[in-house]
């Protein structure tokens, strides 16, 4: 489980040895606020060893470490996009009721879940066999007014994107800004080793979400009011 605090201690001499490597973790030591939205060093090497070539990626990092990356998924980990605040509700349930979760950002009003390898495989099937799939149709995906967010009452999860092998996503930058616009890390990953959480969890937490959703709000009818004193006549034999 990602610890949610600064963990430097993972970092030893010789873990990289290019000497242009080694500023980059220096910076990330170095910053002045330590928040969970913030990389530690030990985050930074795990999501560079994601990448076919993990030195040139930290060196790019070096030289550009307030510049959002693009990493390949299904090697480190599979992400799960889902709605913004359908993940935000998740993430609730995940860490008060479940066990957590794993590194996770913000990106164009969506939330990006990074899960274990192969959860981007299973986890639509176990949707559909489990029959809380929201399908593919545009009215599924989206909210009332349109909101994208996937609460439209109808009792099932908004479709996910799952990102996994042959996929690329693209991941927040080292540093942030507090105001910095673009993506963003709302758990960074802070260890060389996160816990990501496989199929089966964010299925439970998608189910979660989806039974305690507030209903649909009432819909305005075309037809007025039925009067309940009125003489009301099986008409469904008439010919």
């Amino acid at each position: 489980m990602t610890a949610w605090l600064p963990d430097n201690s993972t970092l030893h001499h010789g873990d990289v040895p290019r000497s242009h490597d080694a500023d980059v973790f220096a910076v990330l030591r170095n910053q002045a606020t330590h928040q969970t939205a913030q990389v530690t060093a030990a985050g930074a090497a795990w999501l560079a060893g994601a990448a076919a070539y993990p030195r040139s990626t930290l060196a790019q990092w070096e030289a550009h470490p307030s510049s959002p990356g693009v990493l390949p998924c299904g090697s480190a980990f599979d992400v799960v996009n889902v709605p913004t605040l359908f993940g935000r509700r998740m993430l609730e349930h995940l860490w008060s009721d479940g066990p957590g979760s794993g590194p996770v950002a913000t990106h164009r009003g969506r939330m990006l879940l990074f899960a274990s390898p192969g959860t981007a495989q299973r986890l639509p099937s176990l949707l559909d066999w489990e029959e809380w799939g929201g399908g593919t149709e545009p009215r599924a995906a989206m909210g009332p007014q349109g909101r994208g967010d996937g609460e439209d009452g109808d009792g099932r999860v908004p479709p996910l994107l799952c990102h996994g092998t042959g996929d690329a996503v693209t991941v927040p930058p080292l540093t942030c800004a507090p105001a910095a616009p673009g993506p963003r890390w709302l758990v960074a990953p802070d260890t060389r080793s996160p816990w990501l959480p496989g199929p089966d969890v964010l299925l439970w937490a998608c189910v979660r979400v989806t039974r305690s959703a507030p209903s649909s709000v009432a819909r305005n009818s075309i037809f007025p009011p039925v009067d309940p004193d009125a003489n009301v006549y099986d008409v469904s034999r008439r010919r």
